[in-house]
């Protein structure tokens, strides 16, 4: 009697959504009730992750032909963006817990609801992040401390960038309903294919080819907008036609609840972004202030070369943050703590012998994207070393801090950003550059940094208290 009113309620939540049961339970079987592993999660992650790094180290290429200015102009436009993209990547981080938490339960009509408000209020979020982008971009980029020329181009990469904010939502929070339901190939292919076409409008944009207008650095952000633009529109179409395993609702998914609990779990992420990028906008203000454009831009063209070894760590961070999320969903904390575990195991082993590669041919990498700029490619050699060493380190602030985030815990990685990067960080990159020292010293303070991070999440994890947390932030989904 029980299983034929359960059965019921399903049937008649699908039809709310506009969606016949049988469409939502078809492939809602064997296929979906099976946790994939690690690897199938991370492999897919990884590949369109780098697919997307390829494209990054192609525009540093370009736009290092421009000169070192231009370089530091997209490394400030870049980081000013991401600050403004923090409570899109908070919405992110509460639609990957709580899919996760309702496909381990085998909900999916939840899953699907909670993908529907988390893309409504992506968008309605990247909206006011526009306005405020196109606006005050000159004002925000000022605060480098960059030439004037510098910062007209920078100022211009964050107004053309905030134009497609939306089209960068929609990827962003349908990417990763996906992948928290276990379907890593579909975001793989759609990035593959925005990838292809951002090559050729790189090119086209930045030199002004085949009848193009030549628009530099400003030319990048367009040609990264334009294929987001495309890859929103693929996602869009795809999930209303019903191909992906998260379905498009159209009812049932405006609940107070619902919107609740993705604020609850996203606003310490949201925060946890902006200290992380004021971290960084202090940390380049030293270097930009103090120690000139050439320090300045090395620090984004070495983060460049190292961008293999961070892609791999996003992947385990996917695969960490799913799996968790999963394993709580079906009331398996064990098996959570076994896939953060094997994770952090798993990225540690990759990106420190990835960062080892690049740190062996730091300088040629160097000379390969900067030409002739011997200064600048001394202090990206440097900044390499500092950072490839590091490399084991930040796959536990990937793996362990993605584990941590999937279980809904979101909360202990606000404070271990706040203590690492403003106190540890910025502290010690201060008071170098207050005793004078050369710039070396003011980026191994990213040593201290990790460190301190590393030790507090394996701290955490190992503690186990985000089980508990996961049990007491979990609700009963609320039905239509």
């Amino acid at each position: 009697m029980e299983s034929r009113q359960k059965e019921e309620t399903t049937r008649r939540e699908n039809a709310a959504d506009g969606l016949p049961a049988s469409e939502l339970a078809a492939g809602v079987s064997t296929e979906q009730a099976e946790r994939p592993s690690i690897w199938q999660l991370a492999f897919p992650s990884i590949l369109g992750n780098l697919s997307y790094t390829i494209v990054v180290v192609v525009q540093t290429k370009f736009v290092g032909e421009l000169g070192a200015q231009a370089l530091a102009a997209v490394g400030a436009g870049q980081r000013v963006f991401f600050a403004m993209q923090a409570i899109l990547m908070a919405v992110s981080v509460g639609t990957t817990a709580l899919v996760a938490r309702a496909w381990g339960a085998g909900d999916y009509t939840e899953a699907s609801r909670v993908t529907m408000a988390s893309l409504v209020l992506a968008s309605a979020f990247s909206l006011v992040v526009t306005v405020f982008g196109v606006f005050f971009a000159p004002s925000v980029a000022g605060v480098f401390g960059l030439d004037p020329h510098t910062l007209a181009l920078a100022a211009e990469n964050i107004r053309w960038l905030c134009i497609f904010n939306v089209a960068f939502a929609v990827n962003f929070i349908l990417s990763a309903a996906l992948r928290a339901s276990g379907d890593a190939w579909s975001p793989l292919w759609i990035s593959g294919a925005v990838n292809i076409i951002n090559i050729p409008l790189l090119y086209v944009l930045v030199f002004g080819k085949y009848g193009f207008p030549e628009m530099g650095v400003a030319g990048a952000a367009v040609a990264a907008g334009l294929s987001f633009t495309v890859g929103g529109i693929l996602l869009l179409g795809l999930w209303m036609q019903q191909k992906f395993r998260v379905k498009h609702v159209g009812g049932g998914w405006w609940r107070a609840a619902r919107l609740r609990r993705l604020l609850d779990i996203g606003y310490p992420a949201a925060v946890e972004q902006v200290v992380f990028q004021i971290g960084f906008f202090i940390f380049l203000m030293i270097i930009g202030n103090f120690y000139g454009t050439e320090a300045f831009a090395a620090y984004n063209i070495g983060l460049n070369m190292l961008m293999i070894c961070m892609t791999v760590g996003f992947g385990f961070s996917i695969a960490g943050s799913t799996l968790v999320g999963q394993h709580l969903g079906a009331n398996d904390p064990a098996g959570a703590a076994r896939s953060g575990w094997r994770s952090a195991g798993m990225a540690i082993l990759a990106m420190g012998a990835l960062g080892l590669l690049v740190i062996a041919f730091a300088r040629e990498l160097a000379t390969f994207f900067l030409g002739d700029e011997p200064l600048t490619i001394t202090y990206t050699v440097q900044f390499t070393y500092v950072l490839g060493a590091m490399m084991p380190l930040l796959a536990i602030d990937f793996a362990i801090g993605g584990a941590l985030r999937g279980a809904g815990d979101t909360r202990f990685p606000l404070m271990v950003t706040i203590l690492g990067l403003l106190g540890m960080r910025c502290g010690l990159a201060a008071i170098f550059t207050y005793m004078g020292l050369p710039v070396f010293w003011v980026y191994a303070a990213l040593v201290g940094d990790y460190l301190l991070k590393g030790s507090l999440l394996i701290w955490r994890f190992h503690s186990g208290r985000w089980k508990t947390i996961a049990r007491l932030a979990s609700l009963e989904p609320e039905r239509a």
